[in-house]
């Protein structure tokens, strides 16, 4: 017991003095945004790590250096990982003591043992509590916020209506011995600067759930959480493996505390099981985006921060049903500006649902936690990683940024002279998208036009006539239509070397095998300077890019 206190110890002293430089925890509420603690807009964007399974060990440590997992996950852009943990590991006294060594033994998972002696030597003696603290301690030292998440009660594969995890007073729910775990865990965290929010239950399900228990225990559950550790937000999940809020609408949690809670949601392509393989993604996503706005993005309208804690794909981009998912997904984070957690880090398990060594499809990192396996969806996910508003977010004029969910980018002009086209959204111009359906570079008389069909789309100034309207069409709302100078409909579209052109409008419904995503457009609000609103201004536009450009095209150098 003293090495589990001395290990605490050093631990805490660590993540003060590396966060104090960096962070100003802890993390509040601030109507629908989480804030630190100068009230500046914090984006979560996550990313899950498994801690849960039956070996009750961080996945991947024996195949990589704790740090070194640390420090790819902070490469690939995220600021925080959701750590999972099972309510066993800290209320059953001959687990919680077990080693990591002994842990893996009782599954026979020799070549784990020889991974982790080689990658982590420090942890493979130690209780599995204090592996778990080890990995919330690296994390940081590389200055990766925490958010503890109470998966399952006992350790195992999660999920399914029949085991015994699902809800209050299933076989291995039990209401009190929760409510000790998640005390005992909020209490080990007090002081961990790093650890900023405690998720209290993973997707509550099967067929004992009900709205009063969710009251009634859920309430007990975050005052628990609260009492122990005033700093962290306090996550609470929904109904139906947490894809239903909806009985929050007219019926509010009645808590002591405010300013600490945020609600928690998931969403993936099988969540609507076939749909997107099966329909035409244009409707799926109309329909899908509006019953996710019913059952819990309301939320957000109401002033609750929403945070989609799983979302993900089958990162080899072979599942028709996710990869149209996707598009649609993004979409609407962009829109909603809403934090979120990827599932998952894990590129492999130590044991799976019996098996050793299972790959997963869904893991950012490959089977061997050495490289990740699709750097198109790492640049798909890149722009939502920083908060497009919000408090502290207001470096200029609220605008419209055009963004294209399906590469991750956003609509650019690098000159009057050169087509637009897709390019980081950290350069993006700031659009004004008028009641009159113009769109035009925010603090220009340059609004968007289209030429013939095919051809590439363009700025002028005469913004009057029918190829300067543009209409959101389409059940998805991310077509932009317009109509070429001989009165046909187009939308904009994406040619050769991402330049933003017009073409026929596709995909709009019944065909159930076509890809509408190059022509899908979101217009998203925001308020985040980029290196061109900095230099959008009328002055710019009509006398510095001309003449950088004509002195290019005629002296061959600027």
């Amino acid at each position: 017991m003293k090495r589990i206190v001395f290990f605490s110890f050093l631990s805490i002293f660590s993540l003060l003095v590396t966060f104090s430089d960096v962070m100003a925890l802890p993390l509040s509420t601030d109507s629908r945004w989480i804030v630190d603690e100068n009230g500046q807009r914090v984006k979560l964007a996550c990313v899950n790590w498994v801690s849960h399974l039956e070996v009750m060990v961080a996945e991947g440590l024996s195949k990589q250096p704790m740090d070194a997992i640390a420090k790819r996950i902070v490469s690939l852009g995220f600021n925080c990982v959701r750590l999972t943990w099972p309510v066993f590991l800290v209320t059953n006294d001959t687990l919680g003591s077990l080693t990591a060594r002994q842990s893996l033994e009782s599954l026979a998972l020799l070549e784990s043992i020889s991974g982790i002696q080689a990658n982590n030597p420090s942890i493979i003696n130690l209780p599995l509590l204090n592996v778990y603290q080890a990995v919330v301690s690296s994390l940081g030292e590389n200055n990766v916020m925490v958010i503890l998440d109470n998966h399952v009660s006992k350790p195992g594969w999660c999920c399914s209506n029949s085991d015994g995890n699902g809800f209050f007073g299933d076989q291995y729910f039990d209401p009190d011995q929760w409510i000790t775990g998640l005390t005992r865990m909020a209490s080990m965290f007090n002081g961990v600067p790093n650890v900023v929010g405690m998720s209290l239950r993973n997707e509550l399900r099967g067929p004992k759930q009900n709205v009063n228990d969710w009251y009634s225990y859920m309430q007990k559950g975050a005052e628990a959480v609260h009492s122990a550790n005033p700093d962290v937000i306090v996550i609470l999940s929904g109904l139906n493996y947490d894809k239903d809020l909806s009985f929050l609408r007219n019926r509010p949690v009645d808590l002591t505390f405010s300013g600490k809670i945020v609600f928690e949601v998931h969403w993936y392509g099988f969540t609507d099981g076939q749909a997107w393989k099966n329909g035409n993604s244009n409707q799926v996503c109309g329909r899908v985006v509006d019953n996710m706005m019913r059952i819990s993005g309301f939320l957000l309208d109401q002033g609750w921060p929403l945070f989609v804690s799983e979302f993900g794909v089958d990162q080899r981009g072979t599942n028709v049903n996710d990869n149209r998912y996707l598009g649609c997904f993004l979409g609407a984070a962009a829109e909603l500006d809403f934090d979120w957690a990827l599932w998952t880090l894990v590129g492999s398990y130590y044991f799976r649902q019996g098996v050793i060594g299972m790959n997963e499809y869904y893991g950012v990192l490959n089977w061997d936690w050495r490289e990740t396996r699709n750097s198109t969806f790492l640049q798909q996910i890149s722009a939502l990683q920083s908060p497009f508003r919000g408090p502290g977010v207001s470096k200029v004029h609220l605008h419209k940024v055009i963004f294209h969910p399906s590469t991750g980018l956003c609509v650019l002009r690098k000159s009057m002279l050169e087509p637009l086209r897709l390019g980081p959204c950290t350069e993006s111009e700031a659009w004004n998208y008028s009641p009159q359906k113009i769109l035009s570079v925010k603090g220009t008389y340059f609004c968007l036009q289209t030429d013939d069909l095919a051809k590439p789309a363009k700025l002028g100034i005469i913004c009057t006539d029918s190829n300067s309207k543009w209409e959101t069409i389409s059940d998805s709302k991310m077509h932009l239509s317009s109509k070429a100078p001989n009165g046909t409909a187009v939308c904009l579209d994406i040619g050769f070397n991402n330049t933003i052109v017009t073409s026929n409008c596709k995909c709009l419904s019944k065909d159930n095998s076509c890809d509408p995503e190059s022509q899908w457009f979101k217009l998203v609000n925001s308020t985040r300077s980029s290196t061109m609103t900095k230099t959008s201004s009328l002055f710019s536009s009509i006398l510095n890019f001309p003449a950088r450009d004509f002195l290019w095209k005629f002296s061959g150098s600027v």
